[in-house]
């Protein structure tokens, strides 16, 4: 059984939750706050953490960008009861994987849930053995080992960072859709938005640009989307 770990301090909506999860396949572990957080995470190995906005104490995003910063890629799907767009970019931008808002149908979350754990088997998220490695400027991506590499100094890609940095290499000098981005490395997700992609070229940019006011790798083609340029090439090629 995938397990879960819920971190929410509604006690009633934990154990609701809980019986729910049990009843889809899913062993829950459940926390009322972070105090226990790190813990947990060394102790049952969980396959995907369902982490609160609004706890006492530390709160998810402190938690997620906690976790993301050390190099934890382990999937985060955020719950909050402020159901704003601007939040969900925060909560996309601090790390994690993906946002439901409260209220929400226990069905929704049992269907983000199975979507972002799909993705670690996907194509562009998974390590590709016969992928080789790409350089560019002073970075390494090794693809067989979804290792990205900074003179030899490794750092860390969340699965998602790592399957839309994999699918624009693999597309390189060819412009993307952001629809066709989605499509490469979430699948076919209705709940899904354009912003997502945004929030991920922004946080790899940050990681790889030398300058974020001019990327030299990570390029936008206005009304399309996005395209990867290797070093000596110039951007081109239709949209995709």
């Amino acid at each position: 059984m995938k397990k879960i770990l819920l971190v929410d301090d509604d006690a009633e909506l934990r154990q609701l939750l809980a019986t729910y999860l049990a009843r889809h396949g899913f062993d829950a572990l459940l926390l009322p706050d972070t105090r226990q957080l790190d813990a947990y995470l060394q102790r049952f190995s969980p396959h995907l953490v369902v982490l609160d906005l609004m706890l006492p104490g530390e709160d998810g995003l402190a938690a997620c960008r906690r976790l993301r910063a050390r190099g934890e890629l382990l999937p985060i799907i955020m719950l909050t009861a402020r159901d704003d767009p601007v939040d969900r970019v925060v909560g996309l931008e601090m790390g994690a994987d993906d946002y439901v808002g409260k209220p929400f149908d226990p069905r929704e979350l049992v269907a983000r849930i199975e979507a972002v754990l799909r993705r670690g088997v996907r194509p562009h998220a998974a390590p590709d053995p016969q992928g080789g490695t790409v350089r560019f400027g002073a970075w390494t991506l090794d693809r067989g080992a979804r290792l990205l590499s900074r003179e030899g100094e490794a750092v860390a890609l969340t699965s998602g960072e790592f399957a839309l940095l994999n699918a624009l290499i693999a597309n390189a000098g060819r412009p993307m859709k952001r629809e066709r981005l989605l499509e490469l490395t979430r699948g076919d997700e209705s709940e899904s938005f354009d912003r997502a992609i945004d929030v991920q070229i922004h946080r790899l940019r940050r990681l790889i640009e030398p300058d974020l006011a001019h990327p030299r790798y990570l390029q936008t083609v206005w009304g399309v989307g996005y395209v990867f340029v290797p070093d000596g090439q110039a951007p081109g090629g239709a949209p995709k």
